[in-house]
């Protein structure tokens, strides 16, 4: 059986297409007949799949395509971040400290997943923090949508994947079919991620668990199902290991590179001088691990199996690695104990509100002062280092932004 995409492969590639290709005319035009010619035309397919026609008729037959998907990701403004804004930004301290009560009022839950899954509870904290702010952002309008009307549009519209966004439009037709979820209650992001774990219709239906047993699967409401689910896809696609951990930051001798593509012995590192950055001995179990080294000067680590593992929920290096070190803090570990070059601490709670506040009395919007960072932070704090001469205007809210800030009274 050939290997399964990870479930972002395709929401990474397909926003890759779009900002890409609506720089041309070309891209993203509607399909040459009308929606609802298309809809009449898409319908037989429906039915093979086993959604009643009844449903179909039902869902689809007033449906309007959410055409401004087409433009959405051109509209987002982008950030070049360093690794260590990445990371500092999304291991925040409100997701550690939100993060250790949801560890406390889910430990119940949390422990049977783990026993059934054998995947950390750490992780699957990280992950869900990292993913929805623990479920802070699953209906909030200004993330997410419909997600009917957007993968329809996609499906009708968008020629460079269309093939795929039929089949997950397929898949969220089956969930309705089978009482899972209603157009309603399906929110997600323009590409149809939904839930507290942002899943694809696809992993809705293949990896989801009514762990609740309430009858049926939903990555809405409380997190049992969303979790579960996500934990077996992680042990399932991702090929957790259960009892390990995801990896090691060390401390590398003279004449070793930052990076080694392949998996060698953890004794074998060992013989070679790599060592621990806590001053801790590797372990001598029988685990293999890759070298590592995000930014150059910055900190290296040993990737384990279960690091890859979790990036098999999205195919990018420094998401997971932000993931199983939100995970660690959580824990209660603390941070990385080498630095990155021109690395600045994690600002707390206090901290980020006060600069959230301190911009918004400036007339900068930052879109509540929670202590969180989405983009209406980051685009507020962009604005006023442009206004105030402030470099780089990177949009992140730092110590040099929150001093500025002070200066200014």
């Amino acid at each position: 059986m050939p290997s399964l995409p990870s479930r972002r492969q395709f929401i990474r590639a397909a926003s890759a297409t779009t900002a890409l290709g609506l720089a041309s005319p070309l891209a993203a035009q509607p399909a040459s007949s009308s929606f609802a010619t298309w809809v009449q035309t898409f319908r037989p397919r429906a039915l093979a799949r086993g959604v009643a026609a009844a449903t179909y008729d039902r869902v689809m037959g007033n449906l309007k395509p959410d055409t401004s998907v087409y433009a959405l990701d051109r509209a987002q403004p982008e950030f070049n971040e360093k690794v260590w804004q990445y990371l500092n930004r999304r291991v925040s301290d409100w997701r550690i400290t939100v993060g250790q009560q949801r560890a406390r009022e889910h430990g119940p839950l949390l422990e049977r997943i783990e026993r059934q899954y054998g995947v950390d509870r750490y992780v699957m904290l990280g992950l869900w923090g990292m993913e929805s702010a623990y479920g802070d952002v699953i209906d909030n309008p200004k993330h997410m949508r419909p997600v009917l009307p957007a993968l329809a549009a996609l499906a009708w519209g968008e020629p460079r994947r269309r093939t795929y966004w039929e089949q997950e439009l397929l898949n969220a037709l089956v969930i309705v079919e089978r009482g899972w979820g209603t157009p309603t209650e399906m929110l997600g992001s323009w590409a149809g991620a939904m839930g507290h774990t942002q899943w694809m219709p696809e992993v809705w239906l293949s990896m989801g668990v009514d762990f609740n047993r309430d009858g049926r699967v939903s990555p809405y409401g409380a997190p049992d199902d969303a979790l579960a689910g996500t934990a077996r896809y992680i042990a399932e696609r991702g090929k957790y290991r259960r009892g390990e951990g995801w990896g090691y930051e060390v401390r590398l001798p003279a004449g070793i590179g930052p990076n080694a593509a392949d998996m060698s012995p953890l004794s074998a590192w060992t013989a070679r001088g790599v060592t621990r950055a806590d001053g801790q001995p590797l372990p001598q179990k029988d685990q293999r691990a890759k070298l590592w080294t995000p930014a150059s000067g910055g900190p290296s680590f040993l990737l384990t199996q279960n690091f890859n593992a979790v990036r098999s929920y999205n195919p990018a290096n420094t998401y997971a690695l932000a993931i199983v070190h939100l995970g660690d803090r959580i824990r209660g570990d603390g941070p990385f104990v080498q630095q990155f070059p021109g690395g600045e601490r994690i600002l707390k709670l206090d901290e980020v509100q006060e600069i959230q506040r301190r911009l918004t009395e400036r007339g900068f919007d930052t879109g509540g002062t929670d202590g969180r960072v989405g983009r209406d932070t980051m685009l507020a704090v962009r604005n006023f280092q442009t206004k105030t001469g402030l470099t780089p205007a990177d949009g992140y809210p730092g110590l040099k932004v929150l001093a500025r800030l002070r200066q200014a009274g």
